[in-house]
């Protein structure tokens, strides 16, 4: 039995990693040089608590059931999760009523621990929100992790487990017999399957379309966010939410993992033809600015560390679309996971592997008794105890080698990165946050590259910053 899945984001690879439990030939196809590039790369990293989506929308029954999987799964995939909680802010007693609509909703959808502040509580636990607040509802499920690490980890667990990745392929077409799916062609090949799930973000409908299968049109949503310095760090401890509108959840301020500062998102809706064009504007980041501002009066602009954006999919139905085909019997739609995706996505994984492919398709699946749930994290040694660091070095002097200095991370964390998959330099980038930091590679660019060319075996000119055509030295270095 084949299981094909397509698409490395969050969903792909969290339903790639269920699958590799059970005694199945899985394979991933990603379109990408790595897995979480997609809309996985670039949102608000929030894990919410669930008071936000309608009782009846699909987006609720996987929410909160989601959020309480996140502390296992990162102990078991060794990413890092903090359950920091999440204020929404009101100004005045209408704000108060939408609180209160909210606390309800939330309390439908099963989400603990939700409660109204008044302002000298709110204030006391958050001193640098603007002192005009007046309520705030409080979630203390809400948490932050790395969405691109969930996704990389899981990868990582999953290829323990048997999986089969492909990367830098497209898929262009499907053979079918009978109404069901039996072969899928890439840009480089084709692969067998006796199951295909769509997890093309973005693409998801197209996909779908392809395929012959039902689908929801997607657009793009974009959301543009402004990344603050460290020195910033416990400037906000919570994710504080405005309270929302029709449109969006709000322009927000949040704390990232490694100690940042992340301000946004908008929430434009582009045409189709954007879908792979998240650009930023003078309008949208001026926006952030404004609406942060209003949260949190002492942001310092002058700590901007970068600014970037994300597209999420959006549909009408402004739901997810997870389902079996009535059309073509073996392929899954999870497609529309626009926010809180990232939240519910390992929900997602154990429905669509036991509700649908086993109930609802009737293929019974055989638990392997060999599945190695765990995976474990890239050291990184600037965090261990000094003299724990100082037998690393001895051990393999590379643990001494500062490479990025912003994030302090060292040669051998690089090297262990390329070890694992890494091709690019974005690839190291997102598994060791070397250049992410205060100089963005500014410094440590020129290095990573010639590691890459060094463990890689091949010329510099061949190593990419992310897609085939994003080329950083022009022309081979050395003949």
């Amino acid at each position: 039995m084949k299981a094909v899945v397509i698409g490395g984001g969050v969903f792909g690879s969290l339903i790639a990693r269920e699958l590799t439990k059970y005694d199945l030939e899985v394979t991933l196809i990603e379109k990408n040089l790595d897995v979480g590039w997609g809309v996985t790369k670039a949102n608000s990293a929030i894990v919410h608590a669930g008071y936000d989506d309608p009782p009846e929308s699909v987006r609720a029954q996987f929410c909160a059931s989601g959020n309480a999987m996140y502390e296992d799964l990162s102990k078991e995939l060794d990413f890092d999760f903090k359950r920091i909680g999440s204020f929404v802010v009101a100004f005045n007693d209408e704000e108060l009523k939408e609180l209160e609509r909210l606390l309800k909703q939330g309390e439908e959808n099963g989400v603990p621990g939700l409660t109204i502040l008044e302002r000298d509580e709110v204030l006391s636990m958050e001193p640098n929100l603007n002192p005009e607040v007046k309520y705030a509802l409080y979630a203390p499920t809400a948490g932050i992790t790395e969405p691109w690490m969930v996704a990389i980890a899981a990868v990582e667990n999953a290829v323990q487990n048997g999986l089969k990745l492909v990367l830098g392929e497209s898929v262009v077409g499907f053979e079918k017999v009978n109404g069901r799916v039996r072969k899928i062609h890439t840009s480089k090949g084709e692969y067998e399957a006796d199951i295909v799930i769509n997890c093309a973000g973005l693409h998801a409908d197209e996909i779908a379309k392809l395929a012959g299968a039902e689908y929801v049109p997607l657009h793009p949503r974009k959301g543009e966010y402004i990344l603050l310095d460290k020195k910033l760090q416990g400037l906000v401890k919570r994710v504080i939410f405005p309270t929302p509108t029709k449109v969006s959840k709000g322009i927000l301020v949040l704390p990232t993992v490694d100690g940042g500062i992340l301000l946004g998102p908008t929430a434009e809706d582009l045409p189709e033809e954007m879908k792979d064009r998240p650009i930023t504007t003078r309008e949208g980041l001026e926006k952030v600015r404004e609406f942060t501002k209003k949260l949190v009066p002492s942001l310092d602009f002058s700590l901007v560390v970068k600014t970037f954006s994300g597209l999420r999919p959006e549909s009408p139905q402004k739901d997810f679309f997870i389902k079996v085909s009535e059309t073509v019997k073996n392929f899954v739609n999870v497609m529309a996971t626009r926010s809180p995706g990232l939240t519910a996505a390992p929900a997602v994984a154990k429905y669509v592997v036991e509700e649908l492919i086993q109930e609802k398709m009737r293929i019974p699946l055989e638990k392997k008794k060999d599945f190695k749930p765990e995976r474990k994290r890239i050291v990184h040694y600037s965090e261990l105890p000094l003299e724990e660091w100082r037998r690393e070095i001895e051990r393999d002097p590379r643990a001494g080698r500062l490479v990025c200095f912003c994030n302090e991370v060292t040669e051998k964390e690089i090297v262990e990165a390329i070890r694992r998959g890494a091709r690019t330099l974005d690839g190291i980038k997102f598994r060791t946050r070397a250049m992410f930091g205060r100089c963005q590679g500014g410094f440590c660019m020129a290095r990573i590259l010639k590691i890459l060319e060094r463990e890689l075996g091949v010329d510099m000119s061949e190593i990419r910053m992310k897609s085939e055509n994003s080329w950083v030295v022009n022309g081979k270095v050395r003949e």
